[in-house]
């Protein structure tokens, strides 16, 4: 069997998942639910992408679990709590290419060494892929946005509660407030 009809067979299978997962490493990864405040944050960043994709007509705002094709040697998809993508739409189907912009919200296991090394790995994953900028919300207990773009993947710019953050190059004119992931 070639790479590629594995990764078809992925890809098909990854479409029967029910729930939230990833191919990483050639396998489908599972993802845990996630509770209140984070699940409250993703809907607060996708509104207000939604908000500003309307007008501007710059691209489309996606919610939670929606799935992102690339072609990467140790990932072939992402699954991002919210995002902001600019290719055409494909139906039904998952998106092709990642995201210009993808929000990671942290839920109760995405803390300790283990969890920042496999953040940082899929945030350098995002960045092969092509997507401009990630951000890290941390809603449980800094209360704050790390916002990391693709030109300096190892230094976020840190947003608190009382700022507002932006997700510039990829989304120039749009900012979030951090309070509001706390609504």
């Amino acid at each position: 069997m070639s790479t590629q009809a594995s990764t078809a067979e992925l890809v098909a299978a990854l479409h029967r998942v029910d729930g939230k997962a990833e191919i990483v490493a050639g396998e489908i990864v599972l993802m845990s639910p996630t509770g209140d405040l984070p699940s409250s944050a993703a809907a607060a960043i996708y509104r207000s992408l939604w908000d500003h994709a309307r007008p501007t007509k710059s691209g489309r705002a996606y919610t939670d679990n929606t799935g992102f094709l690339v072609d990467l040697p140790n990932r072939t998809s992402f699954s991002p709590d919210a995002s902001f993508y600019v290719g055409p739409p494909p139906g039904p189907k998952f998106l092709q290419g990642a995201p210009i912009f993808a929000a990671e919200v942290r839920s109760d296991d995405d803390y300790g060494p283990a969890a920042e090394r496999a953040m940082a790995a899929k945030r350098a994953d995002y960045f092969a892929a092509g997507t401009q900028v990630v951000w890290d919300v941390d809603v449980l207990r800094d209360g704050l946005i790390r916002a990391y773009g693709a030109t300096a993947p190892d230094t976020p710019a840190v947003y608190r509660r009382g700022e507002r953050a932006e997700a510039a190059p990829a989304l120039p004119g749009w900012s979030f407030a951090v309070d509001d992931i706390f609504e």
